[in-house]
């Protein structure tokens, strides 16, 4: 009886080593903006919470007769201040309308406007209490877009 040889010979194996370095070498660039994406996400994100926000406590506001001086989200505490309906661009009005701000920093700098910092980057938003509305933030010149 003849006795066959079986398995891969050192050519076989170094072009399916090539071939995987190759594939290798395409894909992991792809990967790597994986973070960007998910940044900008995230921020997309909020800007909808925001905005869900702001039209709750316009409808609760509205729903108690459009008078006072806050709004009642779900739950019933705290009251959000909201004069007109729509959430101040405080701690106390779009800050508590949004409940959790988990992975974001805010800073309420000014009457009106709160601005929301995603980690130590430089991606942010911002509320404006007069429109009622958020959106994304500058990103600083020199520094690594979202």
């Amino acid at each position: 009886m003849k006795i066959m040889k079986r398995g891969f010979t050192l050519v076989e194996l170094v072009v399916v080593i090539v071939i995987l370095g190759i594939l290798a070498a395409t894909a992991i660039p792809r990967f790597i903006n994986v973070t960007a994406q998910a940044q900008l996400a995230s921020l997309n994100g909020l800007v909808g919470a925001i905005s869900s926000a702001v039209q709750l406590c316009q409808a609760s506001w509205a729903a108690a007769g459009g008078t006072g001086g806050t709004c009642t989200m779900v739950g019933g505490s705290p009251a959000v201040t909201a004069t007109t309906g729509i959430p101040k661009g405080s701690a106390l009005g779009i800050g508590t309308a949004l409940g959790s701000l988990s992975g974001f920093t805010p800073a309420y700098v000014s009457p009106g406007t709160s601005t929301y910092t995603l980690g130590t980057s430089t991606c942010t938003v911002t509320y404006d209490d007069a429109t009622g509305s958020a959106a994304l933030g500058v990103v600083p010149v020199g520094t690594t877009p979202c």
